[in-house]
């Protein structure tokens, strides 16, 4: 094995650690509160929006696809494809940072117009990321793990710990729905009133100082730069987790 192979093996260790670590006592409160607020939404609210951040995600999952201009990646070392990737993931991490400030700066009325823009450059990224790592995000299979990786970056500790057995038994798992046929279908549904609500609630304070004109360009920013370096981290060990497993 390799120095850097090494390496590589040390971060994942270090990942799946700091994923199975237990809440802080702010975030513990943190999550508390924002239960509390969620309980208080009539249920007519949650459907709707539930709804919508579903009919989103899939668009954008379409869209990504479409407009990417990447070739799948298929004869490339990990340490290779970890160089290709951060010099990618440096350019949406601009490009996120823009349009935070450009959103920000003018308030509520593009502050709103802030969350579609940005899960398009989140999910961009991850099917970016796919490709670099060799694996054909054609494959509806491959971008609903894209979803897992997208909730292990954007979630709460108990869903976090969920996505993260998906993520490392996700080769094994596909082989077992493969022979379930009746059973697959269901299997690989989406919780999207969990997916939303725990999104939501890991953006909510800083989307919510956003919406503030002037103050919210600079939120946005460092927002929007902050949470496309978070989703880099899991896309990255998750796909090297997977190269490593497969080897």
């Amino acid at each position: 094995m390799t120095a850097y192979m090494e390496k590589v093996e040390r971060e994942l260790k270090r990942w799946e650690r700091k994923i199975r670590r237990p809440p802080s006592l702010p975030a513990s409160f943190s999550k508390r509160w924002q239960n509390k607020i969620n309980n208080k939404i009539p249920e007519k609210v949650h459907n709707v929006v539930t709804e919508s951040v579903k009919q989103m995600v899939q668009a954008t999952l379409v869209g990504s696809d479409y407009l990417s201009d990447l070739s799948l990646v298929t004869e490339s070392t990990v340490e290779e494809r970890d160089r290709l990737f951060d010099e990618r993931v440096s350019m949406y991490k601009r490009t996120a940072a823009i349009e935070g400030a450009g959103t920000g700066f003018g308030g509520i009325i593009l502050g709103l117009a802030d969350f579609p823009l940005l899960l398009t450059i989140k999910m961009k990224c991850l099917f970016d990321a796919g490709k670099m790592y060799g694996f054909n995000t054609n494959d509806p299979k491959e971008r609903l793990f894209l979803l897992h990786i997208f909730q292990l970056a954007f979630s709460k500790e108990a869903v976090k710990e969920d996505s993260l057995e998906k993520v490392k038994a996700w080769d094994e798992l596909d082989d077992v729905l493969l022979e379930e046929k009746g059973k697959s279908e269901k299997t690989y549904e989406i919780d999207w009133r969990t997916f939303q609500l725990e999104y939501r609630d890991f953006i909510d304070l800083p989307k919510t100082l956003q919406l503030v004109p002037g103050f919210g360009a600079l939120v946005g920013a460092t927002a929007n730069y902050h949470y496309l370096d978070i989703l880099a981290y899991h896309a990255k060990n998750s796909f090297r987790y997977r190269l490593l497993t497969d080897k």
